[in-house]
């Protein structure tokens, strides 16, 4: 008997140390079976005191009545599936007639307190069909990615989302994005996440970096084009424009429109070509984009006029010849001048890290959903990294991107620097990397005449 009270302490504080120092680890061994126990038993009461019941229908009724039997109690949606994750776990419930997937989404923050989880999120699978997604811990406390993780081509993961679940950037489905974040708060990680999943594709990285180039010439050697001033910018995106131009003609002459072509082979964009007729597609990211919009005289209004232009370009018509846009800044609104409004409308995907007022928030998402706003406006100065991820469609969540050093990103873009495409167009930007006598590296950019 004194041997099993020993164990039983000893198992106690085993799972008190690791919900303390690892929780992850803690809702694998113990947490799991807990929690699955404390859903199934409180599942009726739970959902009757969220109001997600029904009454009985009436031929139950009569039959009780037929039968001098007592009512039957109200029915709670059915439970279809209780999954175990990583991070939590996956109730799928089939609705009862008269409710709607709306009812649950409402009532995710009671059920997160009944429960007793750490976060709850409704998703509706289809028509009658809802899955909870309820995390058992804080996962965006320690970010750790999964050790399977979905690669696909222009699809990358950059970060992870509050129910556990792996948050991808892809660009052949959200083509364009915004991410805003104030200084300290996470924006220049995350960005150096899409160049690190980027550099191991095929895909050709254009960046502009207006602050003198100190966030993107590190990882040059894996750049096709670099830009560290307004003037070299504006040279640049009027490049990329024409390249743009070029590979519609292309596309033209692959088209291969005739009666006896199938719909399916008709070539409406790069990825409708043959492999070995395929340019390569384009990431172009900005840095810091009020600085290609700001001015303080004439000639600097001409130069802005020209840059905004040739982004608005891009985002319009840039999707199918494979240019996608990644732009950051710490605000984004009319005050910056006439086409910021009509470049920020092309930006599909929005990502918002802590902002210093409501205002910024509203730049990324008051357009799309008032909650996001508000999401965006809480997160705590003393969490770099978080963020609220949303489209153009309403949906969001927060995420956060796991720490990548300067030193981890230079290193694979160093890996992968063979595999940075040669596009004609850009050869002039190729930044030039050099190895001076002390095997430090010296970063500049190639001109005209040495490319």
């Amino acid at each position: 008997m004194a041997r099993l009270t020993v164990v039983l302490l000893l198992v106690v504080a085993t799972a008190l140390v690791l919900r303390w120092r690892r929780p992850a680890w803690y809702w694998m061994t113990f947490g799991v079976v807990l929690a699955a126990l404390r859903v199934l038993v409180r599942y009726a009461s739970v959902m009757d005191a969220c109001g997600l019941t029904v009454p009985p229908s009436r031929w139950r009724l009569a039959l009780s009545r037929m039968t001098d039997r007592p009512a039957p109690d109200p029915r709670a949606p059915r439970i279809l599936r209780l999954r175990p994750t990583r991070t939590g776990l996956v109730l799928r419930l089939k609705l009862r007639p008269g409710q709607d997937a709306f009812d649950v989404s409402a009532a995710t923050d009671r059920l997160r307190h009944s429960f007793g989880m750490y976060g709850v999120t409704a998703r509706e699978i289809r028509s009658g069909i809802v899955e909870l997604w309820m995390t058992g811990y804080d996962v965006l406390k320690r970010v750790q990615m999964p050790a399977k993780l979905d690669h696909a081509p222009m699809r990358i993961p950059v970060a992870l989302r509050e129910d556990g679940a792996v948050h991808y950037r892809d660009y052949r489905a959200v083509p364009h994005g915004l991410t805003l974040g104030a200084t300290k708060s996470g924006k220049s990680v995350y960005q150096r996440n899409l160049v690190a999943g980027l550099a191991a594709q095929d895909v050709a990285l254009v960046g502009i970096d207006c602050k003198q180039g100190v966030e993107l010439f590190p990882l040059a050697r894996r750049f096709s084009a670099l830009a560290d001033d307004q003037d070299t910018a504006l040279q640049l995106l009027e490049a990329l424009v024409s390249h743009m131009e070029s590979v519609y003609q292309l596309v033209r002459e692959q088209q291969r429109i005739s009666v006896d072509v199938p719909d399916a082979e008709i070539a409406a964009d790069i990825w409708d070509l043959a492999e070995e007729l395929r340019p390569p597609p384009v990431v172009v990211l900005v840095d810091e984009v009020a600085e290609l919009a700001l001015f303080a005289s004439k000639e600097e209004e001409k130069r802005r006029d020209r840059i905004i232009t040739a982004l608005v370009r891009l985002a319009q018509l840039g999707r199918a010849a494979g240019i996608y846009l990644e732009i950051c800044g710490q605000r984004f609104g009319s005050e910056l001048g006439k086409g910021i409004t009509m470049l920020r409308a092309q930006l599909t995907g929005r990502t918002a890290h802590r902002v210093n007022d409501e205002t910024s928030a509203n730049m990324a998402f008051g357009d799309i959903s008032p909650d996001a706003v508000l999401a965006a406006i809480q997160i705590p100065a003393d969490a770099p990294g978080i963020a609220v991820a949303g489209d153009s469609t309403g949906g969001w969540s927060r995420i956060r991107a796991p720490h990548t050093s300067l030193r981890a990103a230079v290193n694979l873009c160093n890996k992968y620097a063979d595999r940075t495409p040669d596009v004609p167009v850009l050869a002039p930007f190729r930044p030039a990397v050099a190895s001076s006598a002390s095997g430090a590296l010296t970063l500049n950019k190639a001109s005209a005449a040495t490319a």
